[in-house]
């Protein structure tokens, strides 16, 4: 059941590597927020997305990957259903994994571009998901110096490049062992007879980016 009227067109799209033993009912729980917020009674029924030629919501058995190409009509409240999401898959994931979701403004026409006064409400965040804070921070880690070099070689040579990457991983060793730190704070000392340690649990970060350079072309992966 898809919303009328709905001020935007909301792509999903990502690969999750998940365990070994987990079976389609977690998944099918884990992706609850999705399916129930497309009006569907089961991930089978809410699994197709708006459009035919995108593959919608399969989970590869063999690979153990979940695999997301998936639209929906909706609103900002779909925020909400991405957050629910992520908390669950992180304990699902076998690895980081990132995930795209981009919203379209179906209200905004392609030719109001030419419109000083139009403007469109288009916008695309990133989610990251995994089994562990070191598990996110390293595909976000992955991401940025690909990023990165991919800007950087227009201008120096790859092999140029290393001291930038080694700044970078600096960056990212900080801020984990910030957040180990963090996490020993109110830890039991060693055998104090305390039960409860800590142990981190992978929250999806949120990455947003603006569309410099114009819109962003529907289902462009």
């Amino acid at each position: 059941m898809q919303r009328q009227n709905a001020p935007f067109e909301i792509h999903v799209h990502g690969q999750v590597p998940l365990r070994a033993d987990v079976a389609f009912e977690q998944i099918q729980d884990a992706l609850k927020p999705l399916w129930k917020y497309a009006g569907a009674r089961s991930l089978a029924d809410g699994a197709t997305s708006a459009y035919e030629d995108e593959p919608g919501i399969k989970f590869d058995a063999e690979e153990h990957v979940l695999q997301l190409c998936w639209t929906v009509a909706g609103d900002e409240d779909f925020r909400q259903s991405l957050d629910e999401m992520c908390m669950s898959l992180n304990e699902l994931s076998e690895a980081g994994a990132t995930i795209e979701v981009t919203f379209y403004d179906t209200e905004f026409d392609e030719n109001d571009e030419d419109d000083d006064e139009a403007e469109s409400r288009d916008d695309f965040m990133m989610l990251f998901v995994g089994p562990n804070p070191a598990a996110i921070m390293q595909v976000q880690r992955d991401l940025l110096v690909q990023d990165m070099i991919g800007l950087l070689e227009r201008h120096f040579d790859g092999a140029e490049l290393g001291g930038v990457v080694a700044e970078v991983d600096k960056l990212f060793a900080q801020r984990f062992d910030a957040l180990v730190n963090s996490l020993e704070i109110g830890r039991p000392p060693r055998g104090s007879g305390g039960s409860g340690g800590s142990g981190g649990s992978g929250g999806p970060g949120h990455g947003g980016q603006g569309h410099g350079g114009g819109r962003k072309p529907r289902h462009l992966h």
